[in-house]
């Protein structure tokens, strides 16, 4: 059915239940899965006064790193091909821009996200990324909600 799946990852609870979702997804139908990491720069500190916003930055490419290496031991331990691939969010493209974009690359003919990430002040003012993703999305998008209990 589904022969390549991108999964959106952040860290969060809700992105952990997104990729087991879509790892489970990708063992039972032989599918190619890329988690995908967004590093995310937050413009609105960049003005605040002795804010370094390279040391955000650094953290969330760690973080990507350690996701890469977690994600990857599950996926070997299930037989699912693939590796995580990382983007960064500017000014022009915000996070789902970057992840639409990255399924597009991908060839992705599944997009899956969680519906409640970490981007809670975001989310107060844009909406959800997931539902930008639903609205802008020309592939099919399975989203995880945070409450689910264990993926398929």
């Amino acid at each position: 059915m589904y022969t390549r799946i991108l999964v959106a990852v952040d860290g969060s609870h809700t992105s952990r239940r997104a990729f087991e979702a879509a790892l489970g997804l990708a063992a039972s139908s032989g599918a190619v899965l890329q988690p995908f990491y967004v590093v995310e720069n937050t413009p609105i500190y960049f003005e605040a006064p002795g804010y370094d916003p390279s040391v955000l930055r650094n953290r969330l490419v760690e973080e990507s790193k350690e996701l890469a290496a977690e994600f990857g031991a599950e996926m070997a331990a299930r037989g699912v091909k693939g590796k995580l691939a990382a983007g960064e969010a500017s000014a022009t493209d915000d996070v789902s821009t970057v992840v639409l974009k990255a399924a597009a690359e991908f060839n992705a003919d599944l997009l899956v996200m969680g519906t409640h990430g970490r981007r809670g002040f975001q989310r107060l003012i844009l909406g959800s990324v997931a539902e930008r993703c639903v609205r802008q999305a020309s592939l099919p998008v399975l989203l995880v909600p945070s409450a689910a209990e264990k993926a398929i």
